[in-house]
C-alpha cells in the first residue's frame, strides 16, 4: 500500500536488555512513523507481544515499517508468510536499511524482488522437509522412531475398552485414565 493513503507504523526489536532501540526509533521516526512498537526479545523467541500488537493495530492502507529485515522476520519463510499476510489485509511493508530496503511491493520491481524471496523461502521449506525425512529414515534404520511417546499403553487400552463396553462415557474414561478425550478417541478408533 502507498504510505500516503494510511499511516506509517514502525516496529523495532532489540535482542537483549543490553541493546538500545534508540537507533531504530530514530530511523523509524525520521521515516515518518506515527507510532512505534518495540519488543525486547531474541529473534528465536516466537513470543513478540509488541509485534502482535502492531499487527493488530494496522488497518488497510497503513504501512508497517521496519529498520532492517532481521528485526522483523526470523527466516525467509517467516518473512514471506508475514508480508503475504499484510498484503492480504491491504497493508504495505517497508524496510529502511539492508536487504529489501526501499523496495515497494506495489511496484513491478518490488513484486519481482518479493517473488525471488518467495522462491528462496520455498526452496528453504523443501530443504527442511528433505532433512527431516532423511533424519527420520536414518532413525528408523537404527530402530528408533520419531514422535511423542504414546500415553495409551496396552493396559490402558484394555481398561478403556472394558469401561466403554460397560457404557461409561468417553469423558469419564479419559479422566480416570488421565488422558485427553482426543487421545482416547484415537486409541479406540485405531483398534476398531
Amino acid at each position: 500500500m502507498d504510505a500516503n493513503t494510511g499511516h506509517l507504523i514502525g516496529y523495532a526489536r532489540v535482542s537483549t536488555d543490553d541493546q538500545e532501540a534508540q537507533l531504530q526509533h530514530d530511523a523509524l521516526t525520521e521515516a515518518g512513523c506515527a507510532r512505534i512498537f518495540t519488543d525486547k526479545a531474541s529473534g528465536k523467541n516466537t513470543d513478540r507481544p509488541e509485534l502482535a500488537a502492531a499487527l493488530d493495530y494496522l488497518r488497510p492502507g497503513d504501512t508497517l515499517c521496519v529498520w532492517k529485515l532481521d528485526r522483523f522476520a526470523r527466516s525467509l519463510i517467516d518473512l514471506v508468510t508475514m508480508v503475504d499476510g499484510l498484503a492480504a489485509r491491504g497493508i504495505g511493508f517497508k524496510v529502511l536499511t539492508g536487504a529489501l530496503a526501499s523496495i515497494d511491493p506495489n511496484t513491478p520491481d518490488g513484486c519481482l524482488m518479493l517473488q525471488v524471496v518467495r522462491a528462496m523461502a520455498e526452496f528453504e521449506r523443501s530443504l527442511i522437509k528433505d532433512r527431516t525425512r532423511a533424519g527420520l529414515e536414518a532413525a528408523k534404520a537404527q530402530g528408533r522412531t520419531g514422535g511423542r511417546p504414546t500415553v495409551m499403553d496396552a493396559d490402558k487400552l484394555a481398561a478403556a475398552k472394558a469401561r466403554k463396553a460397560q457404557g461409561e462415557s468417553v469423558t469419564v474414561i479419559a479422566k480416570a485414565l488421565k488422558v485427553s478425550r482426543a487421545t482416547l478417541y484415537r486409541a479406540l478408533a485405531d483398534v476398531g
